[in-house]
């Protein structure tokens, strides 16, 4: 039984598994370019939670073993992908008439060749990871203007290997970051729910002059305060205009485990509020609200955003859930469906954004969708995951 198998029928048996281990499980035990033990390894670690990632990047760091570098490698570009770039992975050992990369990681306008290493103890042959990079150009993949390179490093302590790209000719086109650096950015960009602010995190990994440090200070101030940012209410006692704004709350997981279970399909976490299946052909949005009581009356409150439609549309397969309460109190609607009603929702419209009022209300054994205005509430009942309010 292979590893994506054994992860869908039997969890608990590579849960505490070492990455060692686990690639022992695969295929013939050993990664080799084009082996059925990198294709099974590689599969799963587009499954696995990104805690799990970052344990196992540890491990390819902190113990030495055979292919440990490779599953490193393996590791990395899983990172990439989840940042959001296009990956094409490298090879694991250079062989005559191809090109040794580790990785290519592409996004609009911008490609970068990627190198991984577990230390920096040595000099490297900075020359091979431009080589890559020109033999791409030359096969007319990458364009010169458009294109860097990016080594990856175990360490933390870059001083030396810094010291050398930027006495080399190649300072302009090759970027540094660690392992940590990086998971660093993947964490972020999964607390983030801004597709601007994720667009400056790709930014940081493209080589570029920082002189004037503006750029990077707008990246942190924005990206503390989509952090702090919770869901925006439509709270009747606040003023025309206002934003009411509430303690947050986040039992995402264990609404995305329910959906997961569900659907059939794991989950795999791209913002904080968005998820998809390894593959991106099935995509959830999942908002979650606290109970909000006024009198005998008690409601759900969320917003929905613009990208978070785009990024429904581009799935074969979508739907919005909305956490009310709890995760044993779980919506989830058909994007199809929810698209119908959202011209009927409340919105506001600020000078840089706008998004969708959701709320949600008990009305005696219904939960039920308030519409703008006078058009009738929409029963939402029949889309909770759980049956009737009466068995929840």
């Amino acid at each position: 039984m292979g590893l994506v198998d054994l992860w869908a029928e039997t969890r608990e048996q590579l849960e505490g598994k070492n990455i060692q281990q686990l690639i022992a499980f695969a295929g013939s035990g050993r990664l080799q370019d084009g082996s059925d033990a990198s294709g099974e390894l590689r599969a799963y670690l587009g499954l696995v939670p990104t805690e799990y990632l970052l344990r196992y990047s540890r491990e390819c760091l902190e113990t030495s073993f055979t292919d440990s570098g490779l599953a490193l490698q393996e590791v990395v570009n899983q990172i990439g992908q989840r940042l959001g770039f296009k990956v094409t992975h490298g090879r694991y050992r250079g062989i005559k008439g191809e090109i040794g990369f580790d990785g290519l990681w592409e996004l609009p306008g911008h490609a970068i060749v990627v190198e991984v290493k577990t230390t920096d103890a040595y000099r490297m042959a900075l020359d091979t990871v431009a080589n890559y990079r020109g033999a791409l150009i030359r096969r007319n993949n990458l364009s010169s203007e458009q294109s860097s390179a990016l080594i990856v490093v175990g360490r933390e302590d870059t001083g030396d290997l810094e010291a050398q790209i930027r006495g080399s000719r190649h300072a302009w086109d090759i970027r540094l970051i660690s392992v940590r650096a990086l998971e660093r950015l993947l964490a972020l960009k999964e607390d983030l729910e801004d597709p601007e602010i994720i667009r400056r995190i790709h930014e940081v990994l493209i080589p570029r002059e920082f002189t004037k440090l503006d750029e990077i200070v707008d990246l942190l101030f924005s990206a503390a305060e989509d952090v702090r940012d919770v869901e925006v209410t439509d709270d009747e006692s606040a003023g025309e205009g206002e934003e009411k704004k509430f303690t947050p709350v986040s039992f995402h997981a264990s609404c995305i485990s329910e959906i997961s279970g569900h659907l059939t399909t794991p989950l795999m976490k791209r913002t904080r509020a968005s998820f998809s299946s390894p593959d991106g052909t099935t995509a959830v949005v999942c908002a979650v609200s606290k109970e909000h009581a006024r009198g005998s009356s008690i409601g759900y409150w969320f917003a929905f955003h613009p990208h978070q439609r785009e990024f429904l549309e581009s799935a074969k397969s979508a739907y919005v859930a909305f956490g009310c309460g709890s995760a044993s109190r779980l919506v989830l609607v058909p994007f199809e469906t929810f698209a119908a009603w959202l011209p009927n929702l409340n919105k506001t419209e600020l000078p840089d954004r706008f998004y969708w009022h959701v709320r949600m209300h008990l009305q005696g054994d219904r939960l039920v969708l308030a519409q703008r205005g006078k058009v009738e509430r929409v029963d939402v009942t029949s889309h909770l995951l759980r049956g009737p309010l009466g068995s929840i």
